[in-house]
């Protein structure tokens, strides 16, 4: 019987879907830095990952384009796919960041009354943004981006990966403009 190696093997998660002109994009198309996230409207934590990737992007916008993904958890956030439905209801008009902006400001109101004000307060029809969430329209886009994150290994929101490898770090400003940094080194890039 031979010894085996009794160090765990490190494992690194990449980013398995690339991204594509139909995601939905902050920041410079030709950044060297790219950030997906797979988060989840009502998590309180993609509520902060959020607010330190606002931070984060002003201070690095010409370095870093910021994808964002839907992965909401359901069964721990029961307004989250209704979130995502009504973000993707205003992306279909061009609105998709200003949605998501509001969702994650409002993180306490994602509640169907809310939600329509939230709607109405970012001047998109309110009567056709609830019809296409009732009738669950973008289902199909949302599920295409909760299946590229199980192929990607993520298993909890907010999940970041930077220029393909999952960022295993914490999400603070700091640790995210040093991971930006190191990833916009020359040679560094996997995209």
């Amino acid at each position: 019987m031979t010894d085996r190696l009794t160090t765990p093997l490190q494992v690194t998660a990449r980013l398995r879907t690339p991204v594509t002109e139909h995601d939905h994009i902050r920041g410079a198309l030709d950044a060297p830095v790219t950030i997906v996230e797979y988060g989840d409207f009502q998590c309180p934590f993609c509520g902060l990952a959020h607010a330190n990737l606002t931070e984060v992007l002003r201070q690095r916008g010409d370095q870093v384009r910021h994808v964002y993904r839907h992965f909401p958890i359901t069964n721990m956030h029961p307004y989250a796919e209704r979130a995502a439905e009504a973000a993707e209801a205003a992306a279909r008009r061009g609105r998709f960041w200003e949605m998501h902006d509001w969702l994650y400001e409002h993180q306490d109101q994602l509640d169907p009354v809310h939600l329509t004000l939230g709607v109405e307060q970012l001047g998109l029809p309110a009567d056709e943004v609830e019809t296409e969430i009732g009738q669950h329209a973008h289902s199909d886009r949302i599920r295409h981006d909760f299946v590229s994150a199980v192929r990607s290994g993520v298993d909890a929101t907010p999940t970041l990966f930077v220029n393909d490898v999952r960022h295993d770090g914490d999400f603070n400003p700091p640790t995210l403009l040093a991971a930006i940094d190191a990833a916009n080194v020359p040679g560094h890039r996997t995209r």
